[in-house]
């Protein structure tokens, strides 16, 4: 069989392969992706409620231009107030950017080190946590450590924060998912341990550090670390589908932001202003510049595009943890730069 036929056999192989796997394709994310593309990210922002979002705001920061606002949908459903793109909404893992700009930071004051392990410390975890004599700083940023995710125990979500308990206790006394460095796996746990670990290194609170270095050097002013600190009023509400409270008042520890402050933080952190010298260097070696976010009600997506220089931030308020909507946030905000991308050309 010459080189020719082996390749046109595998080209049908693929052909093949690629069309049965469409019988497992959900078809709301076929139709989501296959949808004329509007001509404008507003057009787009009120199509994407056909997908059953209850509310949706859109920041749009594109080098050199005015920041742009779009919303559509209900920041209420129940008062039927319209959704406010100045709305403040819980934006979830999208903090762990924060407090890796925080661990690099202190890396670069030299007040901690990547290297150092979480037994160095936290000595007390040594016997209940696999591998704590293991797992470096580095490894916990990057998700690399093999610690077990805190918010896949039931719970968790049973009994939020309002119970009392060290939510770290449902991460103790467990198998690692993997040894230290051999593997990835996303888990809350990595982060709840940092942002402790720089209370520990700075004496107060992680929040208030993090006020210090990066929120008011960026005169950020909409930024808040629990539901204590705000208005509940100007808060997006957050709904389940299939569950029909509003989940606004659910505390999970979560960082609230209006979408704008996210963006700003956001292009500080890709343009390098957020950073002192050498820190940038430090970041770059450890973490991510976009995130997401996903908790109960609340679903956000950060990005940076280098290529059109702009930042896009989506809040939606509708999530399904068995359904598709994150799936659906990431199909629209893909058609959102699109679209931005054609106004470019």
């Amino acid at each position: 069989m010459t080189k020719r036929q082996i390749k046109r056999i595998l080209r049908i192989v693929f052909i093949m392969v690629s069309i049965g796997s469409l019988y497992f394709v959900p078809w709301i994310l076929v139709k989501a992706w296959i949808l004329p593309l509007p001509n404008t990210v507003q057009e787009q922002v009120e199509e994407a409620l056909g997908h059953g979002f209850d509310g949706m705001v859109v920041y749009v920061d594109q080098g050199g231009k005015p920041p742009e606002f779009y919303a559509a949908g209900y920041k209420n459903r129940e008062e039927q107030i319209p959704a406010d793109p100045k709305a403040l909404f819980k934006i979830g893992s999208v903090n762990k950017l924060y407090v890796a700009v925080s661990i690099a930071k202190l890396a670069n004051a030299q007040r901690l080190s990547l290297d150092k392990t979480l037994a160095d410390y936290f000595p007390e975890l040594e016997d209940r946590i696999a591998y704590a004599d293991k797992i470096t700083l580095r490894f916990m940023v990057q998700h690399r450590s093999g610690i077990p995710n805190f918010t896949d125990h039931p719970g968790f979500w049973n009994e939020p924060q309002a119970s009392g308990k060290d939510v770290l206790e449902y991460a103790l006394d467990l198998p690692a998912s993997f040894k230290p460095d051999e593997g990835y796996e996303y888990s809350n746990t990595n982060y709840l341990l940092l942002s402790r670990l720089i209370e520990k290194v700075v004496g107060y609170s992680h929040h208030q550090y993090i006020k210090e270095k990066i929120l008011i050097p960026l005169g950020l002013k909409n930024t808040f670390s629990s539901l204590s600190e705000i208005n509940m009023d100007n808060l997006m509400s957050g709904y389940y589908v299939g569950y029909d409270e509003d989940l606004k008042t659910n505390d999970y520890g979560s960082t609230i932001a209006t979408a704008e402050d996210v963006g700003i933080f956001l292009r500080a952190l890709n343009d390098g202003s957020l950073f002192d010298e050498g820190e940038q260097e430090i970041y770059s070696s450890i973490y991510v510049y976009e995130h997401g976010g996903l908790i109960p009600g609340y679903q956000c997506l950060a990005e940076y595009h280098k290529d059109i220089d702009t930042v896009v931030v989506q809040f939606i308020n509708t999530t399904n943890f068995d359904g598709y909507e994150w799936n659906l946030s990431e199909i629209v905000i893909n058609r959102i730069v699109k679209i931005l991308r054609s106004r470019e050309s």
